[in-house]
């Protein structure tokens, strides 16, 4: 029986590569990769702990880019987890200007109770920043 115990990667389908990796940089920490694909097309990944998000332009065709029967930008809402406070993250997104859109706000996470703060990335994903009280 197939038991999956992680996740590898994600991708984002974004407007802009460039707008959402300097944004994930200067707000999240995350690290920017740039390579090649095995076809010679540019792909840039935003890493962070063990975990890696591929920035997939919303205009890639199938063919430059294998990926959803509809990709589109801002759809995604997604939790990643810090070991700062909640008013230190929200502290963090004021110093960014980064509007928040709620919290901190408790909330039950894989783990049990969380506490979290919302902001949105430049598509108008959602993204939870929590740390588990």
């Amino acid at each position: 029986m197939l038991t999956i115990n992680a996740i590898d990667h994600i991708v984002f389908n974004v407007r802009d590569v460039e707008t959402s990796a300097r944004w994930y940089e200067a707000v999240l920490g995350m690290n920017r990769t740039d390579v090649r694909s095995d076809r010679g097309e540019p792909r840039t990944s935003m890493t962070f702990g063990q975990n890696k998000i591929n920035l997939r332009p919303i205009d890639a065709s199938q063919e430059r880019w294998f990926t959803g029967r509809a990709p589109s930008a801002g759809g995604q809402d997604l939790c990643f987890l810090t070991s700062l406070s909640p008013d230190a993250v929200a502290a963090h997104f004021r110093n960014c200007d980064v509007d928040i859109e709620a919290g901190p706000v408790t909330k039950k996470g894989a783990r049990g109770p969380i506490c979290s703060v919302y902001v949105r990335d430049p598509d108008g994903n959602l993204i939870e920043v929590s740390s588990y009280t």
